[in-house]
């Protein structure tokens, strides 16, 4: 063959071979190249030259947009490196990304007598697969991870079964919740051996090891979703099945003991409270309503309405954590004085409830009364505190109280209001005509409600003369209401209005009502306005009182504020400092009603009074009575030596007149000098007075 020939044939191997062939000179010459190589880097037919250097072919290379993201003199001196470097007859690989985001793989030998002979071949998509075979290798594991993970970190157990009964796959919280060892979670497990290792631990599900393997059976052959409840070891399992396509079947196992107990517990609490946990209002009242029938069978039964006395000044005093120990001992005590088959119930805040049935008669409501009163009385030792409180009791016995759960609960409750309204610490049959008493009661407290806006309400005043003075130095704002063609008695709607807290507005319009009167009135005459405890609340009381004087341009020391004994009652510091700052402010405070509550005495050491009230109850029999003679002495004299000045009210004789005068009251108050007077007659009365002190200075100038 000649060497043309040879030639031909050697190009024609060239062109045909299916990747890039090149081949480098030792000099880094190109000393032959196909057509694959041209086409991989994008190189122009004429492009190229034998006796073209590598570095000429590398910047041209570049320019066409092969070896993105290096420079030629970079990628030549990395190239050349690699060359120089492998020159011992191996083969060598390396990969490169031309124009297209193409990756090609070279490879290069060198050969003495010729170079260096490469070759480049396109692994683009070959890389493409490889990645995604990758991916997909990852993606499944991670897959895997993540359904291992869900599986194993469910709180309920999972298990699966073939259709032939054998173990496929198992979680962790199924082989806990039934303690199975290693070799009873392996796949191809038997669900047989499984059932007799939970019954040798103790499964309880109402039938035999034989019956429960030969119930799951049927439950797996009938092919339907099955739920059921078995107990093992004291704890509740709820089992589900839940049947495949294929004759297998998976099971889902929760542990629902503590669910059940919550359950439970909710349904407890539902009914009953969560202080004391006697039954509450709702269990109590379905009680009432099972006694019913034998109520219309003649059976007796009494129902007794409790409230505990004083309970509200412990509470607000001495905090809500003091008041649920009492509210504690209170219901221990209680539960104590009842009989086994009664039912005691706390309705809520003080209130308790207690159904007797069945009984004899009244007098055994009225011995199990008597019990919880002096139980109750006794004193309570709580966070090194003695607390003393009371109960009241309110009864009704059915049926002749009552034959329904309504009627007898209705008249129990009133019988209760009664019993408090007697003294309270005692206890009260329903009697008849009870329920016209507590409806007059809501008439009234409906009535209050509206009387502010309605207008309802007005003031009339009573003068206090000053004996020395022999002049009006005061006079008492007294409250009227006009309702319902008829002037409602103080004594009648001032407890509702205190009971229902409506005597805090009230309270704030008589205070600007007076005020704005005394700012009218001529000289220096003062007004007395009386205060309830329940005012005492206000947290802004002072803010209040200041208001009511600025409102009507009123000096401070033309007020005087009239408070009862039974505030001081709990020895409140909220209280006290009140009426230091109201003091400090100039405004004069009183005690009413002095010598009627429980130990006047102590309430004068506790706070300094501008002025002591001494009661009408003392002067009714003053003429006639050495002893009420003596005390009126005593406590005149108390408060001159105290710096207080004294009132001595209802003076309707001369006699007492004379009597109080000699015995050095301050003041008198009382129908003898004047009833009380509407606005204007008041003001007429005080021009009078005003007139006739001038006359007597000029007289006396």
């Amino acid at each position: 063959m000649s060497e043309k020939a040879e030639a031909l044939l050697l190009d024609a191997a060239l062109e045909n071979i299916p990747y890039g062939f090149c081949v480098w000179s030792p000099q880094f010459r190109l000393v032959m190249w196909n057509q694959h190589y041209r086409d991989l880097y994008g190189f122009a037919e004429d492009s190229l030259y034998r006796g073209m250097t590598l570095d000429e072919v590398v910047q041209l290379s570049c320019s066409l947009g092969n070896h993105p993201g290096r420079t030629s003199e970079d990628f030549y001196e990395t190239y050349t490196a690699q060359l120089l470097a492998n020159r011992e007859g191996a083969r060598l690989k390396s990969q490169e990304v031309a124009r297209g985001a193409q990756i090609i793989e070279t490879a290069h030998v060198f050969s003495a007598a010729l170079g260096w002979v490469v070759t480049h071949e396109d692994i683009t998509e070959e890389v493409a697969r490889t990645e995604v075979v990758q991916k997909r290798k990852l993606e499944l594991e991670r897959q895997n991870i993540r359904l291992d993970a869900a599986v194993n970190n469910i709180s309920q157990g999972l298990s699966m079964m073939d259709a032939r009964g054998r173990l496929v796959i198992c979680n962790e919280p199924y082989a806990r919740i039934y303690s199975l060892p290693k070799r009873l979670v392996r796949p191809g497990t038997q669900l047989e051996d499984i059932l007799g290792h939970l019954f040798d631990l103790g499964m309880s599900s109402g039938a035999t090891r034989e019956e429960y393997i030969q119930w799951r059976r049927e439950l797996i052959a009938r092919r339907e979703y099955g739920k059921t409840i078995h107990e093992l070891n004291n704890r509740t399992i709820m089992m589900q099945h839940h049947p495949m396509k294929d004759g297998g079947w998976v099971s889902t196992h929760e542990d629902i003991t503590e669910q059940r107990q919550n359950e439970a517990r909710i349904r407890h609490l539902a009914r009953h409270d969560a202080l004391t946990d006697l039954p509450n209002r709702i269990e109590f009242v379905d009680q009432m309503a099972q006694a019913e029938a034998a109520l219309d069978r003649g059976e007796m039964a009494a129902v007794l309405y409790i409230d505990l006395d004083h309970f509200k000044a412990v509470n607000d005093t001495l905090g809500h954590a003091v008041g649920d120990e009492v509210i504690k001992q209170a219901s221990a005590r209680l539960w104590g004085a009842t009989r086994e088959t009664d039912v005691l119930a706390r309705l809520g805040g003080d209130e308790f409830a207690l159904l007797m049935r069945p009984i004899e008669g009244p007098e055994a409501a009225a011995r199990v009364a008597d019990r919880i009163i002096k139980s109750i009385s006794a004193p309570m030792l709580i966070g090194g505190q003695q607390i003393e409180i009371g109960a009241s009791v309110g009864i009704a016995v059915g049926p002749g109280d009552g034959a329904t759960t309504d009627a007898l609960v209705k008249n129990a409750d009133l019988a209760l209001y009664k019993a408090k309204n007697e003294g309270r610490s005692s206890y009260h049959f329903f009697e008849a005509g009870m329920d016209a008493e507590l409806h007059q009661r809501r008439r009234i407290e409906a009535g209050l409600r509206l009387a502010l806006q309605r207008d309802e309400l007005r003031l009339v005043y009573q003068p206090l003369l000053g004996l020395k003075e022999d002049r009006v130095l005061c006079v008492e704002a007294l409250l009227r209401w006009d309702h319902e063609d008829r002037t409602v008695s103080p004594a009648e709607f001032i407890p509702v209005a205190e009971e229902t807290g409506l005597i805090v507005p009230i309270g704030e319009w008589v205070l600007r009502e007076a005020t704005k009167m005394a700012a009218t009135w001529p000289g220096d005459v003062r007004v007395a306005v009386n205060l309830s405890p329940i005012q005492f609340k206000n947290r802004d009381l002072v803010g209040l009182i200041k208001s009511a004087l600025a409102g009507a341009r009123l000096a401070a020391s033309r007020l005087e504020l009239e408070i009862t004994e039974s505030l001081l009652l709990t020895d409140n510091e909220t209280t006290l400092k009140a009426l230091h700052d109201l003091r400090a402010m100039g405004v004069r405070i009183s005690m009413d009603d002095f010598g009627t509550g429980y130990s006047s005495l102590s309430y004068l050491r506790s706070f300094p009074f501008d002025k002591i009230k001494i009661d009408r109850s003392f002067m009714s029999d003053l003429t006639d009575r050495k002893d009420s003679q003596a005390i009126m002495a005593a406590v005149i004299g108390l408060g001159r030596s105290l710096g207080m000045s004294t009132t001595a009210e209802g003076v309707e004789t001369e006699e007492q007149l004379t009597l109080v005068r000699a015995q050095g009251a301050t003041e008198v108050q009382g129908f003898l000098f004047s009833p009380p007077l509407p606005p204007a007659a008041l003001l007429k009365l005080l021009q009078a007075h005003g007139k006739k002190a001038s006359s007597a200075v000029a007289k006396a100038s």
